[in-house]
């Protein structure tokens, strides 16, 4: 069954003055699925990697200028091309850092926009419905431009697809209350036109989308009726059909949402596979008017399978990219990633059966046709069938398993099986070969363990996440499942490899680890680094306790004198109190074990508007025995004694970050607690303390970058004495 999940937002927006304008007009795929390109709506372009949320680069035109399509990347030679005002092509490369020192040329006609996929050449298609391949038109950028379109017609919609290795533009357009689909193949150079079947007077289409399977086209339409129509053209038919006059296209009716109280105005429609179409701008069947989903809809069985309501103004606009939309909302432009299994009419009746065999459970299997209308009997089960190809592999020479064949064993096998294929697969295979194959295999593997508690292969996710091939994007349910099996080891390398954990289930990480007991935390075995960093952090010796930065934590309330004497500056601590016993703030609350992964947290990345939420649903309890554990480390953190030495821990920066987190979230229950009022008056000593340490530094700050201004002389004997005035 389809599925949306938890989305993060990429960048903000800024929207134009016309509230149907998110202030986006374009987002292309770059150089991988982890990299887009984001176009504005006026003169800027921003590279962006999704799984970080970060800029990676951004190029702005002139003020006067304005981006007029969208820019692509070019595979082929690592370029960016772009249009600004309609007729300069622009050309540049990451490193170039200003767009007017970049290549461009001025062309004879103006362009609607520049189309590019994966692997292929870019394609330029002019607003009269005219198409150039990018070499070609630039060896004369002048040449003339033929006007395909009759003068009243305009294109609406456009975008490119690769056909048995060739490519076709894909346009739409209207004239006088009439819509056209245009199929342009580059090579051989063939056109054709057909005409769309009008819906009612005065309605036009709100969106277009096309795929490409089984050697057709398949354009799919959403009026604002909630009518979503698809209609199909042959490929093998372009090359004998050209013409100018326009063929009737059939259409058939996919989908009939539900539009609420009026017309849509602002929707889309959008092909993700050849079941499940997505939908943004649409009313939720169950929900009440004024809310605005993004939905995902199975086109088979007519059935609603995932919805989730999107915060702010919908502006009709949808991308999808590697199992991730990109939908701009409100100001924000957010990426949600889903995913579509296969579906059946055995699922959609109810009668999806789990089959039960002597040696295992298996999974939940889709029946055939047979088995809805008479039963299990007409078919025999796949646990046998594994468990005699299984007997048979073994009277033979033990012979190579390929991946998708692991892929099906991984469905029925037993355990131990499953274990030894998936290991044996990683052995024999390069990692850079199997990283595609990788996500499939954990995929299955979670899907398995989910569907037959019976069934789970730690070791084996443990060393598919290891070859660092995975995200959580790709396998969204395998830090759930590690938690609900509490396999805490797996939990930690997830948190340690993943960079797109999102902030929910960093959250349910933190209230799972904390909230456990210690005995059950120091059962499972972890990352070796990790725990001889707290190993050391705890045995360190009771007694004195060394300074960082000025700053002794036991001794807060001391007060610190400033001696001048001649313009030099000495800061002196105060008398020093010999400690018989380790105060409790000194002494780590949680075990071993438990404050390794509470580790893993704080070293996780995040974004505080989405984490803040999520923070308010810890108990008190666990807040006060988190801030404690906190407060523990600031204070060996605050020493000089900390053991670095390149093992895995958090920072001090990290650790401070936390801990104003916790209390924007809960501060007002802190307050009304009374186990909690010692532990907010060290918060606030930590504070002062740091406060008065600034202030201090301050003081000298001026003479200390006197001091690394000075050269350093280069005759200076083997003794020598100087004399450094500090005014």
């Amino acid at each position: 069954m389809a599925a949306l999940y938890e989305g993060y937002t990429l960048c903000g927006l800024v929207p134009a003055q016309t509230l149907s304008n998110s202030g986006v007009q374009g987002i292309e795929q770059e150089r991988d699925s982890d990299h887009v390109v984001v176009t504005d709506s006026t003169r800027c372009v921003t590279l962006y990697k999704v799984s970080d949320q970060k800029p990676l680069g951004s190029w702005t035109v002139k003020q006067g200028q304005t981006l007029t399509c969208s820019a692509v990347f070019n595979s082929q030679t690592n370029e960016y091309v772009a249009i600004t005002d309609y007729k300069v092509i622009r050309i540049w490369k990451e490193e170039d850092i200003l767009l007017e020192k970049a290549f461009k040329a001025t062309l004879s006609s103006d362009v609607w926009k520049v189309h590019c996929v994966d692997g292929a050449e870019p394609v330029v298609l002019f607003q009269r419905g005219a198409v150039r391949l990018l070499d070609s038109l630039l060896s004369a950028p002048q040449q003339p431009i033929e006007e395909v379109l009759s003068q009243e017609e305009a294109i609406r919609w456009s975008t490119n697809i690769v056909a048995e290795t060739q490519q076709i533009v894909v346009f739409t357009t209207e004239q006088k209350g009439d819509h056209f689909l245009y199929l342009q193949r580059l090579n051989p150079n063939t056109l054709q036109r057909y005409r769309l079947e009008r819906e009612e007077p005065g309605v036009a289409p709100l969106s277009f989308s096309a795929s490409y399977r089984d050697k057709h086209i398949r354009l799919l339409y959403l009026y604002p009726n909630g009518h979503v129509y698809q209609s199909v053209v042959s490929v093998r038919g372009l090359a004998t059909e050209e013409g100018t006059q326009a063929l009737s296209l059939p259409r058939s009716l996919l989908l009939a949402l539900p539009v609420g109280e009026g017309p849509l105005e602002a929707a889309s429609a959008m092909v993700l596979d050849e079941a499940h179409v997505a939908v943004v701008g649409v009313p939720h069947p169950s929900a009440g008017a004024g809310k605005d989903f993004l939905c995902i809809w199975n086109t088979n069985f007519q059935t609603l399978q995932a919805g989730k309501e999107m915060a702010g103004k919908i502006y009709g606009q949808l991308w999808c990219y590697s199992n991730k939309l990109f939908i701009p909302h409100g100001k924000t432009l957010s990426v949600i990633p889903f995913v579509c299994p296969t579906s059946s009419l055995a699922y959609a009746l109810g009668k999806l059966r789990q089959a039960k065999t002597e040696d295992s459970k298996a999974p939940a299997s889709v029946p055939s046709w047979n088995n809805i209308l008479h039963g299990e009997k007409a078919q025999p089960s796949r646990t046998v069938e594994t468990r005699k190809t299984r007997t048979t592999r073994k009277t033979q020479s033990t012979p190579c398993l390929t991946t998708d064949q692991v892929l099906e064993l991984i469905k029925t096998a037993p355990v131990e099986d499953v274990q030894k294929e998936v290991e044996g697969l990683l052995s024999r295979s390069d990692i850079q070969d199997l990283q595609p194959s990788v996500g499939r295999l954990v995929s299955v593997l979670v899907s398995r363990s989910l569907a037959d508690p019976a069934f789970y292969t730690p070791s084996t996710l443990a060393q598919l996440v290891h070859t660092q091939g995975l995200c959580h994007s790709v396998c969204p349910d395998l830090v759930l499942l590690a938690l609900e099996r509490k396999d805490y080891f797996l939990c930690q390398l997830c948190l340690q490899f993943f960079p797109d954990i999102p902030e929910a289930v960093t959250c349910a990480c933190l209230m799972a680890f904390i909230s456990m007991p210690d005995v059950d935390a120091e059962k499972g075995s972890l990352e070796p680094d990790s725990v001889s960093f707290m190993e050391t952090l705890i045995s360190q010796e009771r007694g004195q306790v060394g300074l960082q930065n000025g700053f002794s934590p036991p001794s807060l309330d001391e007060q610190h004198s400033d001696a001048h004497r001649g313009g030099d500056v000495i800061i002196t601590n105060a008398e020093e109190k010999e400690k018989t016993s380790t105060p409790t703030e000194q002494m780590c609350p949680v075990g071993l074990h438990k404050a390794v992964l509470l580790n893993e947290v704080l070293q996780t990345a995040y974004s505080d508007t989405f984490l803040l939420p999520h923070l308010k649903d810890l108990s008190s309890q666990n807040v006060v025995l988190f801030l404690q554990y906190l407060q523990f480390l600031y204070l060996k953190f605050s020493q000089d004694a900390v053991p670095q030495m390149g093992l895995r821990s958090p920072s001090l920066a990290q650790i401070m970050d936390w801990v104003c987190l916790v209390l924007d979230a809960h501060f007002t229950v802190l307050v009304m607690t009374p186990e909690a009022k010692g532990l907010l008056l060290n918060l606030h000593n930590f504070v002062k303390s740091q406060v008065r340490l600034v202030s201090e530094l301050g003081k000298i700050e001026s003479s200390l970058q006197e001091l690394n201004k000075m050269k350093e002389k280069r005759d200076i004997g083997q003794y020598s004495i100087e004399v450094i005035e500090l005014f």
